[in-house]
C-alpha cells in the first residue's frame, strides 16, 4: 500500500475519466486474446489511453496509479471504474503478480466492505481474477469469512452473491482453504435449493470442488439438507444442474469408498445429506436416470447404480 501512495494525484488523473471508460472497453476486447503476444508499454498520457489504436493492457506504472486512486478517492463512480479496470487487467497472469507486488490485494480487498453494492461486486470480481494466482490466494484467504457472510446475507440471486460464490469457487479449486467453509455447508445447501438456475450452478460448482477432498466428506454428509434437495435428480432438471448434482454424489461416494466407510453407516442425524443420498428415494431416482435421454447423464447414473 505504501508503494502506491508514492504516486501523485496528477499522475493518477491521467488514467481515469474518459480514458478509463475507453480503456475498460479496450481491455474487454483484449482479454479474448489471452496473454500471448501482449506488450507492456511505458506510461501513456490520457490522450494515448483514449486513442482508438491503443490496445494494450496497463503496465505496472499505470496499475500503480489506479491503486493510488482507489486509496485516495471517495467518488463511487471513479472507484467502480478503477476496480473494473484492475479486474480486467487481473485476467492476465503477469498482472496478477504485479498487482500483488504493488500491495494491491489489500486495497481491492478493503472495497468488499463498501455499502455500495456495485462497488462490492466489482471488488469481488477483481479478487476473483486475482485468485487464479496461487500466491495471491494466501493473501485473499483473509477475506473468505467476510465473503461467506455477504453471500448468505445479501439478497438471493444478487450480483454480489454470485460474485462472492465465484470467488469462493476459485479459492476452493485446491484443498488449501476448503476447511474455511466447514461452518457454512448447511447454508450453501440452503442457497442451492432456493436460488435460481445461475445460483444453483454456481453453488454446485463450489460443492463439487469440496466433494473431491476426502477431508470434507464428513462435513458435507453431516450438513442438514431439506428433502427437496433430491428434486435436483429429477429427469427434467436442466442438464448443467443435473450433471453437477450427480458429480457431487459420485465424488462423495468415491471418498467414502476410499475410506472404507461403505460397509457400515457412520452416525449421521436424520435430515443430513447422508440420509438423503443413501435413502430409498435417492436410489429410485438413480435407477430412473439410467434411462435418461442424455448420454452424459445416463453414463453417470449407470456408474452410481453399480
Amino acid at each position: 500500500m505504501g508503494g502506491a501512495r508514492d504516486v501523485g494525484w496528477v499522475a493518477a488523473g491521467l488514467v481515469l475519466g474518459a480514458g478509463v471508460c475507453y480503456c475498460i472497453y479496450r481491455l474487454t476486447r483484449g482479454r479474448r486474446r489471452g496473454d500471448r503476444g501482449r506488450r507492456l508499454r511505458p506510461s501513456r498520457s490520457a490522450e494515448d489511453l483514449t486513442d482508438g489504436s491503443y490496445d494494450d493492457v496497463l503496465n505496472a506504472e499505470q496499475l500503480q496509479k489506479l491503486l493510488y486512486l482507489l486509496e485516495s478517492t471517495e467518488d463511487p463512480v471513479i472507484i467502480e471504474r478503477a476496480l473494473v479496470t484492475l479486474g480486467n487487467n487481473a485476467a492476465f497472469s503477469a498482472n496478477q503478480a504485479i498487482i500483488r507486488e504493488l500491495s494491491g490485494i489489500p486495497i481491492v480487498g478493503n472495497m468488499i466492505n463498501s455499502r455500495n453494492h456495485s462497488i462490492k461486486e466489482k471488488a469481488l470480481n477483481a479478487l476473483n481474477n486475482l485468485s487464479v494466482n496461487v500466491e495471491n490466494q494466501s493473501k485473499i484467504k483473509i477475506y473468505m469469512n467476510q465473503v461467506c457472510e455477504d453471500v448468505f446475507s445479501d439478497p438471493l440471486n444478487s450480483a454480489v452473491q454470485l460474485a462472492g460464490l465465484r470467488l469462493l469457487t476459485n479459492m476452493t479449486v485446491t484443498n488449501d482453504y476448503q476447511h474455511m467453509l466447514n461452518s457454512y455447508l448447511t447454508d450453501l445447501f440452503h442457497v442451492l435449493l432456493i436460488g435460481n438456475g445461475s445460483t444453483k450452478v454456481q453453488v454446485l460448482k463450489l460443492l463439487v470442488n469440496l466433494s473431491e477432498n476426502p477431508a470434507m466428506t464428513e462435513g458435507l454428509l453431516s450438513a442438514q439438507v431439506d428433502s427437496s434437495f433430491l428434486s435436483l435428480y429429477d429427469s427434467h432438471i436442466a442438464k448443467e444442474i443435473l450433471l453437477r448434482a450427480l458429480t457431487l454424489f459420485q465424488n462423495i461416494h468415491n471418498c467414502l469408498k476410499m475410506d472404507g466407510h461403505l460397509g457400515f453407516q457412520p452416525t449421521f442425524t436424520k435430515g443430513s445429506l447422508f440420509s438423503l443420498f443413501y435413502g430409498e428415494e435417492c436410489a429410485q431416482k438413480m435407477k430412473a436416470l439410467v434411462n435418461h435421454h442424455d448420454v452424459d447423464v445416463k453414463e453417470k447414473a449407470v456408474i452410481m447404480n453399480c
